[in-house]
């Protein structure tokens, strides 16, 4: 097994790198993100230990260029960012497991055996058009690296049409979508949305992605 030990402390590093020998994996020491993504383009790991505190590119950078790439290892934070809230949003970037510092080494042991042991990701998680990349588990749209200021409504439009890429769509169905059975809402409220998420997507030259289709709803043409 091959680990990829991304951590900016030498002592706990080099600790690390110790103790996962010792039980037979093999390790490759980056001390900032853009060292991992280095090794990462060049290797291929079984799974990534993770701080997310890094000098040049932190954690969160690292797992945000994880999320694009397909069949990428499983990663385990280590953190001594203990609020729920930070486990959540590393959970939520693509992060597998979190683990707070300080910690057993039993533990962490344990946990990236877990992780090893389930099948491999099958496929990246971003939605891409062109070049508009949509990660939902981040819940970001993104134009050439640019993050678009999308409301909960519109990015889930968004992701929607993109998840059915080629398919018309009609107002109903996304209206049912978008809202609960409670809401008060209109099925009109959807012209809205489509309206102002248009506009957000013409400022970033993606005045073109979503085509109306008269009668019938809207579509995100296949690419």
């Amino acid at each position: 097994m091959r680990i990829l030990i991304v951590e900016d402390s030498e002592t706990l590093s080099e600790a690390l790198d110790r103790s996962l020998r010792q039980q037979g994996y093999a390790c490759d020491l980056a001390a900032d993100g853009l060292t991992a993504l280095q090794f990462l383009r060049s290797y291929r790991y079984d799974a990534i230990v993770l701080d997310l505190m890094l000098p040049k590119l932190d954690g969160f950078g690292v797992l945000r260029e994880l999320s694009r790439e397909a069949g990428a290892a499983p990663v385990l934070v280590l953190s001594a960012r203990e609020q729920v809230g930070d486990r959540v949003e590393a959970l939520d970037a693509g992060a597998d497991d979190y683990l707070v510092k300080p910690f057993e080494l039993s533990e962490l042991l344990a946990r990236l055996r877990a992780l090893v042991r389930r099948p491999a990701r099958r496929e990246t998680p971003v939605l891409r058009h062109g070049d508009l990349d949509v990660d939902p588990r981040s819940r970001t749209a993104r134009c050439r690296g640019d993050e678009l200021p999308l409301t909960p409504k519109e990015y889930r439009l968004l992701e929607l049409l993109l998840r059915r890429q080629g398919a018309t769509l009609s107002r109903e169905q996304i209206f049912e979508h978008l809202y609960d059975s409670r809401s008060d809402a209109s099925d009109k409220v959807v012209e809205v949305i489509v309206s102002t998420l248009r506009t957000k997507l013409a400022q970033h030259g993606l005045d073109d992605l979503i085509v109306t289709r008269r009668g019938f709803g809207y579509l995100v043409p296949n690419d």
